[in-house]
C-alpha cells in the first residue's frame, strides 16, 4: 500500500511540473512580447536637460523634475549611454520627434497613433504594440529611426562628447563645387541606435524578428536618404565656387517613406526553423518569406507583421483600442479620413460650431503686431 502511494506521488509530480513550468513560461512570454519597448519612456519625462542615471535604481533613468518617474534601461543600453556623455538628450529629442510624426502621419485614420500617460506605468503607444500588426511595425519603425536620425544630428551639433562630424567626405569633388563644412555623422547614429535600440529586444521567436527587422529599416530610410547640401561663395554672390556636406533627410521625408511602406507592408512567416536556433550567433541573418507565396520577400526598407490588425472600430480595452466613437470626419472625401470608412458604417453627425480667432493683424512700428478677434462658423462632422 506504501509503495502504491509513492508510485502515484511520484506520476504526480512528473505530469504537474512540466505543466506548471509551461504556464511559466507562457506567461512570462506573453508579458514580454512588448518589453522592448519599454524604453520609449524617456519621452515623457519632462524636459530633456533634466534626464540622469538613477543611481538608487541602476537599470533606470530618472527625470528630476518628476521623481516619480524612472524608465527601465537594460544594462547594454545604460553601458552606452554612460560611454556617451549627452546622448540621452538625442534619444529623448528622437522620441518626441518619432511620437509626433506618428501622430502626423495616421491623424485621419480610424488607429491615430494614441499615446499613454507613461506616468501611468502604460507602454507609449499602448497596448497595440503586444500585436504583431502592421500600426506596431510602424511604431517600432519610426522609434528606430528617430534615435538614429537625432544621434546623428547630435554629433553634428557637439551636444555628444564622443563623436563630431563626419569627415569622412574629403575625396575627389565636382567641377563647381568642393567637400567642406559639417556633415551629419549617420555612421555613429546608425551604429549606436542598433546598439541601443536592438539591446532591447529579448526572445526566439518570430515577433523578436520582425522587431529587429522594423528597427533596422527605420534605421535604413534615414541612411539612406542623405542629401548633399551646398552654399555659395564669390564675390557678389555669384556662386563661383560652392562647398558641400552631407546632410539628414528631414523627418517629415523619413515619415512620409515608412509610411508608404505602412500601406504595402508585407505579412511573413519564417523561412526555416534555422532561424531560431542561430539568433544569437547571426543575429541580423535570419530571412523572412512571405506569407503569401505569390508575394516578393520584403526587402530591408520594407515592414513586416505577421498578424491581422484590429479594425479600431469599437472600444477595445484589451487592445487599449479607444474605438472612432466621436472623432472628427470629412463627409466629402472617400478617402480613408471620410465620414464612411471612419465611422465603420454606423454613421455620424453634423454640427456648426463658432470659434473664436485672430484676424486682421497689422505690424505696427516698432515693434508690435495688433489682431481683432473675430467669431466664425464651422460646420463639424462627428463620428456616433
Amino acid at each position: 500500500m506504501r509503495w502504491t502511494l509513492l508510485v502515484l506521488l511520484v506520476l504526480m509530480t512528473l505530469l504537474l511540473i512540466p505543466a506548471e513550468v509551461a504556464g511559466k513560461r507562457s506567461r512570462r512570454r506573453g508579458r514580454g512580447r512588448g518589453r522592448g519597448s519599454r524604453w520609449w519612456g524617456i519621452a515623457h519625462v519632462g524636459e530633456p536637460s533634466n534626464l540622469v542615471l538613477d543611481s538608487r535604481h541602476s537599470n533606470s533613468i530618472k527625470d528630476s523634475a518628476y521623481p516619480g518617474i524612472n524608465v527601465p534601461l537594460r544594462r547594454k543600453q545604460r553601458r552606452l549611454v554612460r560611454a556617451n556623455p549627452g546622448s540621452l538628450l538625442a534619444i529623448a529629442k528622437g522620441m518626441k520627434m518619432a511620437i509626433a510624426e506618428c501622430k502626423y502621419q495616421f491623424k485621419d485614420r480610424r488607429w491615430n497613433c494614441p499615446t499613454s500617460d507613461y506616468a501611468r506605468g502604460k507602454s507609449t503607444f499602448g497596448k497595440i504594440v503586444h500585436r504583431g500588426c502592421r500600426e506596431s511595425a510602424f511604431v517600432y519603425a519610426i522609434t528606430s529611426a528617430g534615435v538614429a536620425h537625432a544621434v546623428s544630428r547630435a554629433c553634428s551639433e557637439g551636444i555628444i562628447e564622443t563623436c563630431t562630424c563626419d569627415y569622412r567626405n574629403r575625396g575627389p569633388s565636382g567641377l563647381d563645387w568642393q567637400w567642406g563644412g559639417c556633415s551629419d555623422n549617420i555612421e555613429f547614429g546608425y551604429k549606436f541606435a542598433r546598439r541601443f535600440v536592438d539591446s532591447a529586444e529579448r526572445g526566439r521567436d518570430l515577433r523578436f524578428i520582425m522587431n529587429l527587422h522594423n528597427n533596422e529599416a527605420g534605421r535604413v530610410h534615414v541612411s539612406s536618404e542623405m542629401r548633399r547640401e551646398c552654399k555659395c561663395h564669390g564675390m557678389s554672390g555669384s556662386c563661383t565656387v560652392k562647398t558641400c556636406w552631407m546632410r539628414l533627410p528631414s523627418f517629415r521625408d523619413v515619415g512620409n517613406n515608412l509610411k508608404d511602406r505602412f500601406d504595402g507592408a508585407s505579412r511573413v512567416m519564417v523561412s526555416n526553423h534555422g532561424n531560431f536556433e542561430h539568433l544569437r550567433r547571426r543575429k541580423y541573418r535570419f530571412q523572412l518569406k512571405p506569407y503569401n507565396p505569390n508575394h516578393k520577400p520584403p526587402t530591408r526598407k520594407d515592414l513586416v507583421y505577421f498578424e491581422k490588425s484590429p479594425d479600431f472600430c469599437t472600444p477595445n480595452p484589451k487592445l487599449g483600442v479607444p474605438g472612432t466613437i466621436g472623432r472628427q470626419c470629412n463627409d466629402s472625401s472617400i478617402g480613408v479620413d471620410g465620414c464612411d470608412l471612419m465611422c465603420c458604417g454606423r454613421g455620424y453627425k453634423t454640427e456648426v460650431r463658432e470659434e473664436s480667432e485672430r484676424c486682421s493683424c497689422t505690424f505696427h512700428w516698432c515693434c508690435q503686431v495688433k489682431c481683432r478677434i473675430c467669431r466664425i462658423k464651422r460646420t463639424v462632422h462627428t463620428c456616433l
